[in-house]
């Protein structure tokens, strides 16, 4: 008989309106990295958070090394050894990098903490899995994928030899990618047990040893990941075949839609600017995208594009209009739209409904509202029809909470909301984060349609395969100048590389 650590026997968890997991059962062997594949809303956190004691089943039982346990929270989980990266984390804003890995676990030297032991262990398990932070930075000021690896840090401080990762590699770069597959074959090695939720079934096939399906909370089987393709995967997730490159046509690029001339942002993090003298332009009908490591800047160029932060010099002409001093709204209204880079932070309110997020950028239209009120009724087709079209998976439709969602439904709403006000830019920052791949499949053939309409996009990836895939032009940021631009026909990924990490530059 198989040596399981953990098995979810039979589990069923509901929410209004919708079954989340519909009797699953997932059996993870002892020193193995398991992977979770499934479409978004497919169940796959839920079933986490069950195991992690964030939620309760309806029905079913959970057994560690063979033995029934109840998990009724996360304290519980801790005991029993279980940890978890959470795909939307879990950290205090307000609170140092520090504060945030230590909460809850903290070392104490009599009745104080003892921050210099904590200090001492995290700076240790930050160098020795390559996670570099700033411990005494706060988490409002750090990049998403800072935040990711405060994540990951926090379930490493509390010594767990079952580890739950979910999407943690959504917002790596291709090198820390790597890095972090490096470290999940050390905790093998150490005798650990990953369960392992993606979307990337090139990460699964790098690292898993074997690979659970969900498909709309119902459990579809349990692969050997060395056995099966990248095809077969992908089919047995979404039920039917999908196109894993996108189909482009040359098209020659119109006159110039966005032209930003050195552009000077300061760093809300330390005393340099973030970007430095930045200039580029994207034309009609084509896709131009930044690309580079995280933390050199894009975050920062995006959000004054944008109205987000203020620049300290530079100007950003729209459609031939300076922009520069322009607010958020005025901004939208002369045809910008924006996918953020953060969805909770700046892509929807979470506690509103999904009708609500929808329309944030157009409720004062006359459309959607007449004598300063809301037309309930517009609204609601209105965000029926995007539901459908995009296929926007939700438990109870337009009348959702977005908090409720799963990520990658949260995501497609966002683009969805986006892409839909017909822009004459838009703005897509890592649009297919946390997505699978039928998901990733649309958009990428909503992004090439607005190109292919004549649209101006700027695209902003950390995934080198969706630059290559999807760009016309790239242009690379380090340390917040643009060092290098590249035809993907003629370049390649090591090339970017090279740039990226700040080897090689343009003249």
């Amino acid at each position: 008989m198989a040596d399981f650590v953990i098995e979810m026997l039979n589990i069923t968890k509901e929410f209004p309106g919708i079954k989340a997991n519909d009797d699953v059962t997932l059996q993870l062997k002892r020193g193995e990295i398991h992977a979770l594949l499934g479409e978004n809303g497919a169940g796959k956190s839920t079933l986490m958070s069950v195991l992690f004691g964030l939620y309760q089943p309806e029905a079913g039982v959970i057994k560690k090394d063979g033995q029934v346990v109840k998990i009724n929270n996360p304290n519980d989980a801790t005991a029993l050894h279980i940890g978890m990266v959470h795909q939307h984390f879990k950290l205090v804003e307000c609170f140092t990098v520090l504060d945030n890995i230590i909460l809850g676990a903290e070392p104490m030297n009599g009745p104080v903490v003892d921050r210099k032991a904590a200090r001492q262990r995290v700076l240790e398990l930050s160098e020795r899995y390559g996670l570099k932070v700033d411990p005494d930075a706060k988490i409002e000021d750090i990049s998403v994928g800072m935040q990711q690896r405060v994540e990951i840090l926090k379930m490493l401080y509390r010594d767990n030899d079952i580890l739950i990762f979910d999407e943690p590699t959504a917002v790596l770069t291709p090198q820390e990618i790597d890095e972090l597959m490096e470290i999940m074959r050390s905790f093998k090695k150490e005798g650990k047990s990953i369960l392992f939720i993606t979307h990337k079934l090139a990460e699964i096939k790098a690292v898993a040893d074997r690979c659970s399906v969900l498909r709309k909370g119902r459990y579809m089987g349990t692969v050997e990941v060395a056995d099966t393709s990248v095809e077969e995967m992908s089919r047995l997730m979404v039920g039917r075949d999908v196109q894993l490159v996108s189909d482009k046509q040359d098209k020659t690029p119109g006159k110039t839609i966005l032209k930003v001339e050195n552009m000077t942002v300061p760093s809300r993090v330390h005393s340099n600017n973030a970007v430095k003298n930045a200039s580029l332009e994207v034309r009609e009908g084509e896709i131009v995208c930044l690309a580079g490591i995280e933390g050199n800047g894009q975050t920062e160029f995006v959000y004054a594009l944008t109205g987000l932060e203020k620049m300290t010099a530079g100007k950003i002409t729209l459609n031939g209009t300076d922009i520069s001093k322009a607010s958020i709204r005025q901004r939208s209204k002369l045809g910008m739209s924006h996918i953020p880079e953060d969805r909770h932070k700046h892509g929807m309110i979470l506690d509103y409904s999904l009708e609500n997020n929808m329309v944030l950028q157009r409720y004062w239209e006359p459309t959607f509202q007449s004598l300063g009120f809301i037309k309930s009724k517009a609204v609601r087709e209105y965000s029926d029809r995007l539901i459908e079209q995009y296929d926007v998976r939700s438990g109870q439709g337009s009348v959702t909470i977005a908090r409720s969602m799963s990520g990658g439904n949260q995501q497609k709403a966002i683009v969805a909301r986006e892409i839909d006000r017909d822009p004459q830019l838009l703005i897509a920052v890592q649009p297919t984060r946390g997505l699978d791949v039928g998901a990733i499949e649309y958009i990428h053939r909503q992004i090439i349609a607005q190109r292919d309409a004549g649209k101006a996009v700027l695209l902003v990836s950390l995934e080198l395969d969706e630059v290559m895939n999807l760009s016309d032009r790239i242009l690379v940021m380090y340390e917040g100048e643009i060092v290098g631009e590249f035809d993907p026909k003629t370049t390649d990924v090591q090339t970017l590389g090279l740039y990226m990490a700040g080897a090689k530059r343009n003249d």
